[in-house]
């Protein structure tokens, strides 16, 4: 009789589960349907299959290996005006190196325009690198990056780097800096289209790897513990339109001890977030200031919002315009 009881309660929790993820489906299939059907929507897709095909045609090269140049000091009378004014108004934020990292399946010509912008804007160290394809464990592809960032400050002579991460790629680094010690080595983590709560589109892949990815996962609780002195600053760029990270809002990064900027996308696809000129500028005038006490940027345009996680107090005097909050200072990772 007590096998009986097991089983039966077993059977119920699993047509609980079951019950709600297809609730959860429901509720992302009609947002969607809400959100890709407006104009905006319909220009976001337009954007994404875009950027699809440029993507594609410039992947086979995304595998050679970016090989790394000691950079060569800080004259400028050799360099373009806008790096030349970075270095004078701020020689640590361009010699600060910068690290991108990709997503699930991707490498780093994801990073082909972004990368290209930062070293226009005045960042004199900027550096893509690729994991492996066959990755099956996020702590695996952290032990990794840890190595990658080592290497990256002995070449450029740097105390810290930033991070910048598209999707997954956000993950491994947000790993990285939170439960290995990382927070030492990374000023700043910026994660684009990064699932911080899990995406219920991990459901459809039936690998070690989706499943770290999805809602409740050993990684995401191991993520959401205390981290009461991680002092690496976080932006986070999220989009309402994306169609990996299902629902849409777990892209945003929600803890009590990470200092937490945000800009909020509502019309453009997960691909297209490390092209997008609103998410450039305001990545780039991010980095761009050292100093710890400032104020996010607004990237002006209606459909973009900033906020801090620590605040929603504070708010533009227009509505539509972006909503702007000063981060607290947070403190440093185990």
């Amino acid at each position: 009789m007590a096998l009986v009881h097991t089983g039966v309660d077993r059977l119920a929790r699993m047509a609980g589960a079951a019950q709600a993820t297809a609730a959860d489906l429901t509720r992302a299939g009609a947002y969607a349907a809400r959100t890709f059907g407006s104009p905006a929507g319909i220009r976001g897709l337009a954007v994404e299959w875009a950027w699809l095909t440029a993507h594609l045609a410039v992947y086979p090269a995304g595998f050679v290996r970016e090989h790394l140049h000691a950079p060569t000091g800080h004259r400028t009378d050799p360099l373009p005006p806008l790096h030349r004014s970075l270095v004078v108004t701020d020689v640590e934020a361009a010699g600060t190196p910068i690290l991108l990292l990709h997503g699930i399946m991707d490498n780093r010509s994801v990073f082909t325009v972004f990368r290209r912008a930062l070293r226009r804007r005045g960042f004199g160290v900027v550096h893509a690198v690729n994991y492996s394809l066959f990755t099956e464990d996020i702590r695996t592809a952290a032990h990794r990056l840890s190595q990658q960032v080592d290497e990256l400050r002995e070449l450029a002579g740097a105390e810290r780097v930033h991070i910048v991460g598209h999707s997954l790629g956000g993950m491994i680094a947000r790993y990285y800096v939170q439960r290995m010690g990382g927070a030492a080595a990374v000023d700043t983590l910026v994660t684009l289209g990064s699932p911080h709560g899990g995406t219920l589109a991990a459901h459809l892949l039936p690998t070690p790897l989706a499943r770290q990815l999805r809602p409740g996962s050993d990684v995401i609780a191991e993520l959401a513990r205390p981290a009461p002195a991680c002092d690496t600053r976080f932006l986070v760029v999220w989009s309402r339109m994306d169609q990996m990270v299902l629902p849409q809002r777990n892209g945003r990064l929600r803890h009590p001890d990470l200092d937490v900027e945000e800009l909020e996308i509502r019309d453009l696809g997960h691909l297209s977030l490390p092209i997008d000129p609103r998410t450039v500028h305001w990545v780039a005038a991010a980095l761009g200031r050292t100093a710890r006490s400032h104020h996010p940027s607004s990237p002006g345009q209606p459909y973009s919002r900033v906020t801090s996680e620590r605040s929603a107090s504070a708010r533009h005097p227009h509505s539509d315009a972006a909503s702007i909050t000063p981060p607290r200072r947070a403190r440093s990772c185990p």
